[in-house]
């Protein structure tokens, strides 16, 4: 039987709730109705208990950092909580960890100020949310800012812009992972298809 893949949503106190729980629908959506393509998709918080993300929605966690199966991808989302990862050393390397050992790394929103901080960035493209822009190039300047794209796939790391945009990459994922079609067949099952009042 061939060994299933694994996809880790980070969680932590102060997430942009949309950050973490629009990949979270894409992801869960595909790995649910189609467990045949081999992946599985959880959260995880840094010791397995439920956070509190930026707008006091409660959520939970299958894992912690520590219990967490291995990874083969790793989803960083953003919000007001990343302000301090900026300048936790603990969480930082944790990070660079990561990066050793897993082949695929998104982020969305202010995700990738974290991935800039930790090192991870540099000379790379990537994006963040628009008015974060500015932070992201003091961080790293060498980082070659996408001002326009709503994801920026660079290979091993992918990173999207605010919010609602982690969708979009997370959509992108699946069909790199697999196919368009599926891909197709997910934005499909969530009805996603944005057709903006204004």
């Amino acid at each position: 039987m061939k060994q299933r893949r694994n996809i880790g949503i980070l969680v932590f106190d102060g997430v942009e709730e949309l950050d973490a729980v629009g990949p979270w629908e894409v992801l869960s959506a595909w790995t649910q109705e189609h467990p045949d393509d081999g992946w599985n998709a959880f959260c995880f918080s840094a010791d397995g208990a439920p956070v509190v993300a930026a707008k006091t929605l409660t959520i939970g966690a299958h894992y912690s950092m520590l219990d967490a199966p291995a990874l083969d991808v790793l989803i960083h989302p953003g919000g007001p909580g990343t302000r301090p990862m900026l300048r936790d050393q603990t969480h930082l390397e944790w990070v660079r960890q990561q990066r050793a050992s897993v082949p695929l790394m998104a982020s969305v929103c202010t995700g990738s100020l974290v991935y800039a901080a930790a090192g991870l960035l540099v000379g790379r493209r990537a994006t963040t949310h628009w008015a974060s822009l500015n932070l992201l190039s003091e961080l790293d300047p060498t980082v070659i800012t996408d001002v326009k794209a709503r994801f920026v796939d660079d290979g091993d790391l992918v990173t999207s812009a605010g919010v609602s945009a982690g969708i979009d990459m997370s959509l992108h994922l699946v069909a790199r992972l697999t196919s368009d079609e599926r891909a197709r067949d997910v934005r499909r099952s969530i009805q996603y298809d944005p057709q903006p009042p204004v």
